[in-house]
């Protein structure tokens, strides 16, 4: 059983007094910049927003979580980046359409199905299969562009397709077979194809715009795409009730998801692969499901099943495999 996030101590919640804790350490890591530290900490704050979007669940509906996380990543990388905005306007202006593309696929859409998603899912379930993203990158990367794919690439894809239908259908054939599968699962299999696409759309990036500046415009797409769906989510169209609890908890796990994945981590992935290369980077996110799973036993009450194992098991050996051809692991963002 999953602890209660919105009554009584709501401040002693396990889960937000870990993201606390790290956030500390994160401070500290931004001063002696160790890249292997660095990207550790950015696979941990991916993965406790999983558990996270898990444990808000009846107090913050996934929609609202979506929303107001993008507003305050973007107010927080305006403080940061206004000044590169600014001069980068003429650029931006050009290249406009480019960039609403790229915030369609890479900017909250994809947080929106991965939140709803766990309302019906498991936090493990969720930070496993996302750990599959890299191969669903070089599937399309080959369906939209024809990115070349050796033998032993498609052997890898195929690995991992088969960890994903584990996951999915929780290690028994039959539930493959008479298409029962858990709804969140595949929600969350959904979001994985918009950051997959974001991330090969990525080569249409603008060479004048730099990255931070690429981030905030897509973040300021994202908060206009996601208004509205917000508003309708708390006029009730949507199967599941809009909720927003204006609690100590909840405006913490709000500020958390705003800030450390989706700009923290960003900043710590950045600063990581140029110290040691995008190779070395790609390695430091199979720690992911590493932690994912471990978080959500420790503070959801979520149990580690076989078939949890023998997915994850079969996604990194097709991870493995896949980047073991002639391409570099394609560089993730905010989570």
């Amino acid at each position: 059983m999953r602890r209660d996030f919105g009554c009584g101590k709501v401040l002693a919640h396990p889960a937000l007094s870990l993201a606390y804790n790290f956030s500390m350490l994160a401070r500290a890591a931004s001063f002696h910049a160790s890249p292997y530290l660095l990207l550790s900490l950015t696979a941990f704050f991916w993965s406790l927003n999983w558990v996270i979007g898990r444990a808000i669940v009846g107090h913050v509906s996934p929609l609202a979580l979506t929303f107001a996380r993008w507003v305050v990543a973007v107010a927080v990388m305006m403080a940061f980046a206004w000044p590169q905005v600014r001069a980068h306007l003429p650029a931006i202006r050009r290249h406009w359409k480019t960039i609403v593309w790229l915030g369609f696929w890479g900017t909250g859409l994809h947080n929106a199905f991965a939140y709803v998603g766990l309302q019906y899912t498991t936090a493990t379930n969720g930070v496993i299969l996302n750990s599959a993203i890299p191969v669903m990158i070089i599937v399309l990367g080959w369906a939209v562009y024809r990115d070349t794919i050796t033998r032993l690439q498609s052997l890898g894809v195929a690995v991992s397709i088969a960890g994903i239908l584990v996951i999915v259908g929780r290690g028994d054939p039959a539930i493959l077979a008479s298409l029962s599968m858990n709804q969140g699962d595949l929600i969350v299999l959904a979001g994985m194809v918009f950051w997959a696409a974001y991330t090969i759309f990525l080569r249409m990036k603008p060479p004048e715009v730099s990255g931070l500046v690429l981030l905030v415009c897509c973040g300021c797409v994202g908060v206009t795409l996601l208004f509205p769906l917000f508003v309708l989510e708390m006029a009730g169209v949507f199967p599941w009730p809009g909720r927003v609890e204006l609690r100590p908890a909840t405006l913490s796990a709000i500020v958390y998801v705003g800030l450390f994945p989706s700009f923290v981590g960003y900043v710590f992935w950045n600063r990581g692969v140029a110290e040691v290369g995008s190779n070395v980077a790609g390695i430091f996110m199979h720690l992911m499901p590493a932690f994912g799973v471990l978080l959500a036993w420790m503070f959801l009450g979520e149990r580690i099943e076989p078939f949890h194992l023998l997915g994850i098991a079969l996604i990194l050996a097709g991870i493995t495999l896949t980047t073991r051809g002639p391409r570099a692991l394609p560089e993730p963002g905010p989570e």
